[in-house]
């Protein structure tokens, strides 16, 4: 947006403007001006208006929320450093706007018209933009010079808005003033924007300009004007950064609505998320790390650092401190908290030590995670530590002088003392050791700015493993000053577990132990698939299976079988590429090496064949035109690691991916360590981690035992209690049929899940709630939360058994279910949800408690609720049905229990289920 000539009336909007300030409910705004978009700061908002070149369109949140997106495009001048000034014509220009480098253009130039909708508009609609938002429509003003000039320039500006609505009648249209044209246009439009500048001068204080009552009487008319057409009014306003926060920016809001407008106060820039009506909760933690030591994957930053945060509903940003330099403040307003995690000596450490003290202007907590990245020298006063220079007695073990409830979580701190010493002189010691001598050492503390766990205060050496010395769910969460949030939920579907099973095509020609004529997917096809009912995403590698594979002759007899188990109902196809890359960073300008893959004669590399070729490939040889879904899910092969490139090309043809991480908890080995997080993130994409490892690290590395697998169990129980972590996944290949051990062990382990509380459901559709989860958009209220960008994931977690949920008052939420200390709480079939929360529990509508099976559909009134149901299993259900209700079903359930309100139906057979509950007033 530009300054404009009518900005001397705007100001006058803001000291008209008063209203209660927060609302969740109330309608908000966002105008982002930057690149790598948060999605979680800008979900929410009703009004999202980006730059559509610093938009990158194939990421998830995109997708997510581009219904309330809208592209900016400048109508009435363009900036002379943007590619698009270069085809600009000499004869389209009026004149200058030297304030913005910018030149002023003809709007009633036809050439210029099909410019802008040509090579401006239809460019970005191609990329996956549908809504606009048309800026700088009064800049003729600048140039005109006759009241002809301009009833020419409003008029072509008319017919450049009805032209857009014409041509995208689906597409929304935001305009900035237009106040002229408003009775021409305001059913082409939705919403107009206002906008003003403080002006703070030379240090002078920021405020208001005087405005006369006739610029004041002058603005009201356009004002009643607008809400009579009923658009909404989104009134922009500008402050320093470190005023975003202060009583100045929510006084102001609190005025723009109280006029009937939208507010939005931001930096002039507009490169900062900024404050409106309602505002996000900042889920994203940044997490410092050096790559230059390991890639992310294998850092213990991300290996354990990022599951605590998940649990509490915290996104793990990485951000490596060897290739950037530390974040500038504006950087920084998009998280809430810092956590560093390297073992260097950062480079410059006074600059560090006073980022860290900056960032307390802004309330952003900083972690010191496992090491201290500063000299032990005064510096470290700045950050209330004493370091000690008293030499210490290390022949002996230490005692303990200060010990929190949250040491000793898996394992108790070594009382055998480190050369480096440090006490705080603020702040609240959480380990603190005293040697034989007296000195003593503080391992742990929650400072003011956030705190430190180092050493023997944070993970210790347990033969192999690294076990958490503190509580890190706890550790985190109280040093960074987390708000308690409801969590967005991926292990759980309407009160159970969600179960997947996922199968990696290698394998399949393998010949079996007992029978040598059969195949490894032959019995898998047999005696797993057609066996158990529950879904499973079955992989194939072209290089194995396919004619010009590495075994021509055995093709047919494979393909046979591929086309068979694809005609399951419970078997969705999946694509683990053609070549099966081993190493997915050797690839380089988009080739690799056949020493780091299979290489069957004839076969040329690209990227192009091994992902997008091999699902065309599922898709147009094996599946039937009936087949329902499709192949649409690349599950990473060999070492599972996909650089960025490799998943940006894998977002943009709009496909998921899956496998990665070491989820591989076991009886011998119980420790976090063991579990993965939910995913990986390089730039903008994110790599989706599997719920557990398959049969191959089970099996060591396939040497033996081939029953390890059975272990897994143990895996899914240890991911389950005392924290459900992560969702029951059977993740296998083919040659598990090639052995009867292997075997034995695969169906133990599916018997053992049926027998599970589950709702099962194909990998395809856990993937997306996982991606959900890292897009979501949170605000808070008193005992209440707006949730937008819940597409896919449909379950919140509120860890506070002392709050219920209010049916009557929530929106878009189907029920809840009670779950140990937590309630699980169903979002229904729209991507925004309003929550509100009752210290007591007085519900007097109906509503669902739990089912293992997908809704179909959902319908809701004022009367009671009716739903469709389908499961792999047969259904189970429980409602809870207060005394003014009753229930109707499509089909009865032959066993029906009753606990007070709750009624359980359980079914022996049937897996679709249509019901329907009315209730008197």
């Amino acid at each position: 947006m530009k300054l404009s000539c009518c900005n001397r009336f705007l100001l006058l909007l803001l000291l008209l403007c008063s209203a209660a300030f927060g609302a969740l409910n109330d309608k908000s705004a966002i105008v982002y001006y930057g690149k790598n978009i948060s999605y979680p700061m800008v979900g929410i908002h009703n009004y999202i208006i980006v730059q559509p070149s610093l938009t990158d369109t194939n990421t998830h949140g995109f997708r997510v929320y581009k219904d309330k997106m809208y592209a900016y495009v400048s109508i009435g001048e363009i900036d002379k450093n943007i590619p698009e000034y270069k085809k600009i014509k000499q004869t389209w220009i009026l004149g200058k706007n030297k304030a913005w480098d910018s030149v002023v253009l003809d709007l009633t130039n036809p050439k210029y018209k099909a410019f802008l909708f040509n090579d401006v508009i239809a460019p970005q609609i191609k990329r996956g933009f549908k809504n606009f938002f048309f800026d700088t429509l009064d800049s003729y003003q600048l140039v005109a010079k006759t009241d002809k000039q301009r009833a020419e320039s409003e008029a072509a500006l008319v017919d450049i808005i009805k032209t857009f609505h014409k041509r995208y009648p689906t597409s929304k249209l935001i305009i900035n003033r237009g106040f002229n044209i408003i009775d021409s246009v305001h059913n082409d439009i939705n919403a107009v924007l206002f906008e003003s500048y403080y002006h703070g001068i030379n240090g002078e204080k920021l405020g208001y300009k005087d405005v006369t009552s006739k610029d004041r009487k002058w603005l009201d008319t356009y004002i009643k004007k607008i809400h009579h057409y009923k658009l909404d009014i989104i009134c922009v306003d500008y402050l320093k950064l470190k005023d975003l926060t202060s009583k100045e920016a929510s006084n102001t809001i609190a005025k723009i609505k109280a006029k009937g407008m939208i507010p939005y106060i931001a930096t002039k820039d507009l490169k900062v998320y900024g404050q409106s009506s309602k505002n996000p909760i900042k889920r994203e933690i940044l997490t410092l790390i050096d790559e230059s030591v390991h890639d992310r994957r294998f850092l213990a930053a991300h290996q354990s650092g990022a599951l605590p945060l998940e649990y509490e509903g915290y996104i793990q940003k990485l951000y490596d401190i060897h290739k950037h330099k530390l974040p500038t403040m504006e950087q920084m307003q998009q998280y809430g908290g810092v956590i560093v995690w390297f073992s260097k000596t950062y480079k410059h450490p006074a600059e560090f030590t006073n980022w860290v003290l900056e960032l307390q202007k802004y309330n952003i907590k900083v972690v010191f995670a496992a090491n201290l990245p500063l000299p032990l020298n005064n510096l470290l006063s700045k950050l209330s530590i004493k370091v000690n220079t008293t030499p210490i007695d290390l022949t002996h073990s230490s005692k303990i002088i200060t010990k929190s409830a949250m040491i000793g979580y898996e394992i108790k701190p070594s009382l055998t003392q480190s050369e480096n010493f440090i006490n705080i002189t603020k702040g609240q010691s959480l380990l603190t050791l005293k040697s034989q001598n007296g000195v003593t050492n503080t391992y742990a503390a929650i400072m003011p700015w956030g705190g430190f766990a180092l050493r023997n205060g944070f993970m210790q050496e347990f033969g192999d493993d690294n076990l958490w010395v503190i509580n890190p769910f706890k550790f985190f969460t109280k040093a960074l000053r987390l708000k308690k949030i409801i969590v967005p939920d991926v292990t759980t579907q309407y009160g159970k577990r969600i179960f997947i099973s996922h199968i990696d095509g290698d394998g399949s020609m393998n010949r079996v132990e007992w029978d040598p004529k059969l195949f490894s997917i032959d019995v898998i096809y047999n005696k797993i698939l057609k066996k158990y009912p529950l879904p499973v995403s079955a992989s194939i590698v072209g290089a194995e299976d396919d004619d010009n594979g590495l075994y021509p002759k055995l093709a047919p007899a494979l393909q046979k079988t591929i086309k068979a188990m694809y005609k399951l109902p419970n078997v969705e196809p999946a694509s683990h590429t053609f070549s099966h890359p081993f190493f997915w960073g050797k690839i380089h300008n988009g080739n690799l090496a056949p020493k780091y893959r299979l290489d069957p004669k004839g076969y040329h590399f690209s990227l192009e064949n091994e992902i997008k070729g091999m699902i065309d490939l599922i898709n147009v040889k094996y599946l039937t035109k009936e087949k329902e879904p499709r192949a649409k899910t690349v599950f990473w092969s060999g070492d599972c690691a996909p650089p960025e490139n490799i998943l940006a090309y894998v977002y943009k043809l709009h496909l998921l991916n899956f496998n990665g991480g070491d989820t591989y908890i076991t009886n011998r080995h119980p420790w976090l360590l063991y579990i993965a997080p939910l995913g990986l993130g390089r730039g903008e994409y994110y790599q989706i981690y599997t719920g557990a490892q398959d049969e191959n690290v089970y099996t060591n590395d396939w040497r033996g035992p081939f029953w390890g697998f059975k272990k897994v169990v143990q895996t899914f129980k240890l991911t389950e209690s005392p924290r459900r972590l992560k969702v029951i996944d059977i993740y296998f290949h083919y040659y598990s049929g090639s052995k009867r051990a292997s075997l034995t062990a695969l169906d133990y382990v599916f018997r053992w899940a049926m027998k599970q509380d589950i709702n099962p459901m194909f990998t395809s559709l856990y993937i997306p709630k996982v991606m959900d989860y890292y897009t979501l958009s949170l605000a808070q209220g008193k005992n209440s939360y707006f949730v937008a960008g819940v597409k896919n994931l449909k379950t919140l977690r509120l860890d506070n058994s002392k709050m219920y949920v209010d049916m009557n008052s929530s929106k878009n939420i189907l029920g809840f279910k009670d779950n140990k200390s937590h309630k699980y709480i169903h979002i229904g079939n729209k991507s925004e949800a309003f929550v509100k929360l009752s210290k007591n529990m007085h519900n007097t509508e109906a509503y669902l408690v739990s089912t293992n099976a997908a809704i179909l559909k959902s319908e809701k009134n004022a009367n009671g609720f009716s739903m469709e149901l389908s499961s792999y299993l047969p259904i189970r259900l429980e409602l809870n049905i207060p005394k003014n209700c009753h229930y109707q079903f499509t089909d009865i359930a032959p066993t029906i229990t009753k606990k007070g309100n709750i009624i359980s139906f359980s079914y022996k057979y049937k897996k679709e289920v249509g019901f329907n509950v009315k209730c008197k007033p």
